[in-house]
């Protein structure tokens, strides 16, 4: 009989510090500690975010295997995040597996967060179906936004990208000027769901390939509310919803034109998402439409897949360790780690 293969994935490249056990690829654990410093500044603080990290590592970890029901003996590697990300949020991460593996004499695993949001999708669950490649991915997250064309597990091609913010600071910034609290992505979803998307037009960059803009939008954004407010003070609080509503579909046309010239060009109707933004309900409904309107096959991420977790870093350690490739322990972070 094949031995058992446990995987302890950890994932610190931001403000949450998480921790997973997969065995043979499914899930027995996947524990996120969230930073709620974060709140009354508007956005994450690095300095902060590294000390949080130090006092939640230990017991997340901890937690993970208790939760998992295995012995540390147990584990067979340890996955970890090595990038991208903030600097000093990797460096505890990194230097925590380094540590815990040299102690137990495991393989450490070095993986690349943008490839793990991807490759969530591979995650054992019954009801998970999982994309054959090749496939287009989208990855949509606070830092990130790309279109990935994926061959294998580890053979990645990033076809299109941001050239300067990334979606989720669109949601978070537009949310901002419209006074919503931090993080304001997820509230500008939920007002939009009972507005009109089309009671306000905002513009959609031009821009060329299968890149993205959203400085433009965001500037857009900011003129528009700061105009309409010089006219009538109340005017956000009177059109919340329809103005959250407006933004959320422009957004969603940027990123679904894009998609159809992704599919075109390559001929792959296959796509995933994956990211914290993934999360959202415009992005996902827009994608089970194109399935009907399109002939498309999606692959949407349960919830706790799409935001930082440690899961998805233990399944990329997974099938690295099918592959035997381990790291050395002379590895560093890597705050900017292409894919």
């Amino acid at each position: 009989m094949a031995q058992n293969i446990y995987i302890l994935g950890i994932e610190s490249s931001c403000d949450d510090t998480a921790a997973a056990i997969l065995c043979n690829g499914k899930i027995l654990s996947n524990i996120v500690a969230t930073q709620k410093v974060h709140e009354q500044y508007g956005g994450v603080v690095p300095e902060l975010a590294s000390r949080a990290h130090q006092q939640n590592i230990v017991p997340v970890i901890h937690q993970a295997i208790s939760q998992a029901n295995i012995g540390k003996k147990d584990i067979s590697a340890i996955a970890f995040t090595r990038g991208p990300g903030l600097m000093g949020s990797l460096l505890v991460g990194t230097s925590f597996a380094k540590s815990l593996a040299m102690g137990l004499e495991v393989p450490l695993i070095e993986v690349n967060h943008m490839q793990a949001h991807i490759l969530a999708h591979f995650i054992e669950e019954e009801s998970f179906e999982k994309p054959k490649f090749p496939f287009l991915a989208m990855t949509i997250s606070g830092g990130h936004t790309q279109i990935v064309r994926v061959d294998d597990y580890f053979s990645m091609e990033v076809i299109g990208e941001t050239t300067d913010d990334a979606v989720g600071e669109a949601f978070d910034k537009s949310a901002k000027i419209l006074g919503l609290p931090y993080p304001g992505g997820p509230l500008i979803d939920k007002y939009a769901q009972k507005g009109n998307p089309k009671a306000f037009k905002f513009p959609k960059p031009k821009v060329p390939g299968l890149n993205f803009s959203f400085s433009g939008f965001k500037t857009a954004v900011l003129y528009f509310v700061q105009k309409q407010v010089k006219e009538d003070p109340d005017f956000v609080e009177k059109n919340l919803e329809d103005i959250c509503a407006s933004i959320q579909y422009t957004i969603v046309e940027i990123l679904k034109d894009k998609l159809k010239k992704a599919v075109k060009e390559t001929g792959i109707n296959q796509i995933a998402i994956g990211g914290g933004v993934s999360a959202n309900s415009g992005i996902r409904n827009a994608l089970l439409e194109a399935e009907k309107n399109h002939n498309w096959k999606c692959f949407i991420p349960k919830f706790e897949y799409t935001t930082d977790n440690a899961a998805m870093i233990a399944i990329a350690g997974h099938y690295k360790y099918l592959k035997q490739e381990f790291s050395d322990f002379s590895t560093t972070a890597k705050a900017r780690y292409k894919i």
